[in-house]
């Protein structure tokens, strides 16, 4: 222990609040809550500890706190830390990932479509689905089920879904909306398990066409009623009251841990997950962490069973009446069966997740060491995209720990750079970033800047620091000339080579093809966009307001060329703008 830390133990006040452990840099490395400030940051200091807290005391140069009234105000504050600091040492759920769900549209003429987005107004969602592929399997068979309309601009006339039976045509045919009620009740019934009546309806319409001798049809209803059986019987009914419930137990070893979900709806288990994570903390406190960090993104089911192990206080500031803890009885059951996956999937994982941990590690040490700069935890990297000097835009991708943080990524126009120059362009986007970053006070400031580039792209970079008084260590990717990365330009401007076979080459490779693809992918959005518009442009009285409006609201020149008169009334356009835009995008498909 340094007199540093034992000069700021004895000053401690024994009251509520978060604390935060800092390395030989100053960076927050872990994030802590405390009922009692001094009691619970000595304990760190003062006696032996197990593996897990000795290697984070090892790493501990400093520590600050924040004083509170309560502890749910340190919970708070301890959340809030963690997500603009990423500490090293706390659980992190660095993927960001949202699961997909199967919403019916709340619509005058509903229709099916997969969202990550839920919302609480409508009630007709159904999920989570472990994949997106998952999901879009489940919808392929609801669409062959239900003739809910598919489109999601509705066409003039009559499309191929209406003659085969797969939408009720509400585009040119009235519909009422009456008519839905059965349909979305069936639809529920689909997921909730009930499919007695779909299955007996798919029965009767596959032995009809086999009466007819019509062999391919009765196969095709056949087929069909296979996929409903085989949907239904994934999803074993466990709780019979229907309800929708999540499941969360740990295993902790001695420096990992494992979390298992499992996600029931409708009373059936639709599917679980597991996380493996290293371990610095009480694991009861890392499951909270995890918590509050997982339904940020997630909605919150009618329950969440929990084990008894975690404190009820931090979990209820998440969750409020919806976290139980079972002690007996079905729900516990549910709760152990989730605790004997963790401990299945710690078991089974834990040597990959090491071997991946310590590649992670090696590839960020020796980046350092070829770099020549003190420790990579955040790195940012840049690119550009153009074609022939139009739609410039550049992009910003952000490394953090060896993984992609991709709500930390970035996109950018080109505003004042010359067409075709891309040292300018870079420029100007890197002095946009970087003074964005001191007037938000440098929270997000990174360890390493990455180049794709070699010397002047280094020297560009080093400049626009400069004219901000900031010291930033840059490198740059030299590539060779079969345009293939194979040098590493470093912070004092000096070529290293690069070991192809080694991770940091894996890493760097990772990064740049990362940048590259983010670039692209926003330099075809924005060409597609200002296609889109320069056609919007040439038709009178179609002004820049309406002309977003539009763009906002169809996406496409098809969708706005179709799209009733009604809906572009909706948008605001007047009779004569309609008149004018149908004319003019009649005559553009010609």
């Amino acid at each position: 222990m340094n007199a540093l830390i034992s000069s700021k133990l004895e000053s401690l006040p024994e009251l509520p609040g978060s604390y935060q452990m800092r390395d030989a840099y100053g960076k927050i490395i872990y994030v802590g809550k405390a009922k009692s400030l001094k009691a619970r940051v000595r304990s760190y200091f003062v006696g032996s500890h197990d593996e897990k807290t000795t290697r984070l005391v090892q790493n501990v140069a400093d520590f600050t706190y924040i004083v509170t009234k309560t502890e749910t105000e340190a919970f708070l504050i301890e959340l809030s830390l963690i997500k603009e600091h990423t500490p090293k040492y706390n659980i992190l759920l660095m993927d960001d990932k949202t699961y997909p769900y199967i919403e019916v549209t709340d619509e005058t003429h509903p229709r099916l479509q997969i969202t990550r987005r839920v919302s609480k107004k409508n009630k007709n969602v159904y999920g989570p689905f472990p994949s997106a592929g998952a999901a879009r399997d489940t919808l392929d068979l609801l669409h062959r089920l239900f003739p809910l309309r598919k489109c999601q601009t509705m066409p003039k006339k009559l499309c191929l879904y209406y003659h085969i039976g797969q939408c009720k045509g509400p585009c040119v045919l009235p519909v009422d909306q009456t008519d839905y009620v059965p349909i979305l009740a069936q639809i529920k019934q689909f997921f909730n398990g009930n499919n007695a009546e779909i299955l007996a309806d798919l029965k009767r319409r596959m032995e009809t066409h086999a009466e007819r001798l019509e062999f391919e049809k009765a196969q095709e209803w056949k087929i069909l009623m296979e996929a409903v059986r085989q949907t239904t019987e994934r999803q074993q009914v466990i709780f019979s009251d229907q309800s929708d419930r999540d499941v969360f137990a740990y295993h902790a070893g001695s420096t990992h841990l494992a979390i298992t979900a499992l996600f029931m709806r409708g009373g059936r288990i639709v599917f679980s997950e597991s996380k493996l994570f290293a371990l610095y903390e009480d694991p009861g406190d890392a499951l909270v962490d995890f918590l509050a960090q997982f339904y940020q993104k997630q909605p919150i089911p009618k329950e969440v069973l929990l084990p008894r192990s975690i404190d009820p206080q931090w979990v209820a500031d998440i969750l409020g009446d919806k976290a139980l803890f079972p002690s007996r009885g079905p729900k516990k059951k549910l709760l152990e069966m989730a605790r004997e996956n963790a401990e299945i999937y710690l078991s089974n994982h834990i040597d990959l997740y090491l071997r991946q941990e310590q590649k992670a590690t090696s590839a960020l040490d020796e980046l350092a060491r070829l770099s020549k700069v003190e420790g990579v935890k955040r790195i940012e990297a840049f690119d550009n995209s153009h074609t022939m000097g139009t739609n410039q835009v550049s992009a910003m991708v952000v490394f953090v720990n060896g993984q992609p943080a991709k709500k930390e990524y970035r996109k950018y126009k080109s505003v004042e750079a010359v067409s075709g120059d891309d040292l300018g362009q870079m420029k100007e986007t890197l002095y946009r970033r970087y003074q964005k970053m001191l007037v938000e006070g440098l929270k997000d400031r990174p360890d390493l800047i990455v180049m794709d580039g070699g010397l002047l792209q280094v020297k560009a970079a080093k400049d626009v620091l400069s004219s901000l008084y900031l010291d930033i260590p840059v490198i740059g990717l030299k590539k060779d000339s079969f345009h293939k990365t194979d040098a590493l330009i470093d912070a004092y401007e000096t070529e290293v080579k690069l070991d192809r076979h080694h991770p940091v080459y894996v890493l760097l490779s990772r990064i740049q093809d990362e940048a590259h693809r983010f670039a692209i992918t926003f330099h075809r959005q924005t060409q597609t966009k200002n296609i889109l518009a320069s056609i919007l442009d040439a038709i009178p009285g179609i002004g820049k307001a309406t002309k977003q409006k539009l763009l906002e609201r169809f996406k496409t020149i098809p969708a706005i060329r179709d799209a009733t008169e009604a809906e572009l009334r909706e948008v605001g356009l007047t009779k004569p703008q309609i008149a004018n835009l149908k004319i003019a995008l009649l005559a553009e498909t010609e």
